[in-house]
């Protein structure tokens, strides 16, 4: 045999011997003990993952004296030491499977303690699962039995119907990986979906609190919906106008569109004088404040309890008392036009009436032996004056005289006129019954 083949014969062996002893070499392993409420149907050699990978097995299961599980695992090389902060869970594959469970933990930060190989987590930090059996018994009587009528009721369902149910299954595949990829996308950010099942909690659990609400606007919903649907034929004519309506109102928009675009001008102008509507405003709250009592009042004189004391009532009787006061402001209508030549001739004698007024006043307010200063009585032109002696007159003659002595005097002639003529008072169409030439006699 040549140098060379044994040269390449003891390589050979040796590589051998290597590979062996690397295949046959454990990993350093790292020793916990974790306190579960009870093992969860655990064995031994049970997976133990984080993040659903396998890290670990079960190495041993005990019983504490106060009845907990105590469950030692052992970690592989790479994923110890853990940190403070780590919990367990006891998951299953399936609800309902035995002997499927596996311990599933989640790290704690990094930048915390670190336990110490041998070191233990406490019935704090672990949880221990809820099995089927357990869900059930939760249960009273009357819901299992009608969980089993369900049960039941689906064997009956799926009875002689294999084929169908064959054909359908062929379905399962493409749904499920559907599916994988929708739950993988809503747990692809572990921390959104994780509030959105706190949001979603506190969500239920305001809706919860206000389940007598909830039900009044369930049944609310019942009764509109009903009404609408007894109202069938009217919603049914209703839809059949609304394609003109919406033409119509596809018009209106349209021509909305450019009305906006003027709008736009008139906001832009009016920004700068909203810059004074701040000051304006907090001026004005006083005036809010202060004008309360005064609209109090006004609501109630619009409207107040009680028969005939407010406004709205007094409008409802407007058409009648309309009725009733129609003739009436149609007859005094018809006085006042009337009266109206006869106020336009007093009007002008009004300081002569004052005058009178005035003076007459002062005269009869002062006595004598006599009585008033003011001694008033009729004068008759019953004599008739001839040299110096009175010839008495016929009666004819006395009528004359009072006839002919009546005045129409002009207004402001019962005073004395100035030079100027200016004091007798004309009218200016000349329509006024008087004589400006009836003046007081003097200067």
């Amino acid at each position: 045999m040549s140098a060379a083949r044994v040269f390449a014969v003891g390589a050979l062996v040796v590589a051998v011997v290597l590979v062996g002893a690397l295949l046959l070499k454990g990993g350093n392993l790292t020793t916990y003990e974790l306190t579960f409420q009870n093992a969860g149907q655990l064995v031994k050699g049970d997976d133990v993952q984080i993040g659903g990978r396998r890290v670990g097995n079960v190495k041993k299961i005990e019983l504490t004296d106060n009845n907990q599980a105590r469950i030692k695992i052992e970690l592989e090389d790479g994923f110890a030491p853990l940190h403070r902060g780590t919990t367990a869970i006891i998951r299953a594959t399936s609800l309902s499977g035995i002997a499927n469970r596996y311990i599933a933990l989640t790290p704690g930060p990094d930048n915390g303690p670190e336990i110490a190989d041998g070191g233990a987590l406490t019935a704090e930090a672990t949880t221990a699962p809820v099995d089927l059996d357990q869900l059930f018994n939760t249960l009273d009587k009357p819901t299992r039995k009608a969980l089993d009528d369900v049960i039941q009721g689906s064997a009956t369902w799926y009875d002689n119907a294999g084929k169908d149910a064959n054909k359908g299954s062929k379905y399962f595949n493409p749904a499920l990986s559907t599916s994988s990829t929708l739950v993988n996308e809503l747990v692809g950010d572990q921390k959104a979906f994780t509030d959105f099942v706190v949001s979603s909690s506190k969500v239920v659990t305001a809706i919860a609190a206000r389940r007598n609400d909830l039900s009044s606007l369930v049944s609310n919903a019942n009764e509109t919906t009903g009404a609408i649907a007894a109202e069938n034929t009217s919603l049914e004519q209703a839809l059949g106008l609304l394609p003109g309506t919406l033409r119509k109102a596809n018009t209106t928009f349209v021509n909305l569109r450019s009305t906006l675009d003027d709008l736009d001008t008139l906001v832009s102008v009016s920004k700068p004088a909203t810059k004074d509507l701040a000051p304006f405003f907090r001026q004005l709250r006083p005036l809010v404040a202060d004008a309360r009592p005064t609209i109090k009042d006004l609501r109630l004189l619009v409207r107040r309890p009680g028969a005939n004391n407010d406004l709205i009532e007094l409008l409802r009787k407007a058409p009648r008392l309309q009725r009733i006061a129609q003739p009436t402001f149609r007859d005094s209508i018809a006085a006042l036009r009337k009266s109206t030549p006869v106020l336009s001739f007093i009007r002008p004698y009004a300081p002569d009436l004052a005058g009178w007024i005035r003076d007459f006043g002062q005269t009869t307010a002062n006595y004598d032996a006599n009585g008033h200063f003011a001694r008033i009585q009729p004068i008759f032109n019953s004599f008739n004056l001839n040299n110096t002696t009175l010839v008495p007159a016929g009666n004819a003659a006395r009528a004359l005289g009072i006839v002919s002595k009546q005045f129409k005097r002009c207004p402001e002639a019962a005073s004395q006129t100035p030079a100027d003529q200016t004091t007798v008072y004309r009218d200016e169409n000349g329509k006024l019954d008087c004589d400006p030439s009836q003046v007081l006699p003097g200067p």
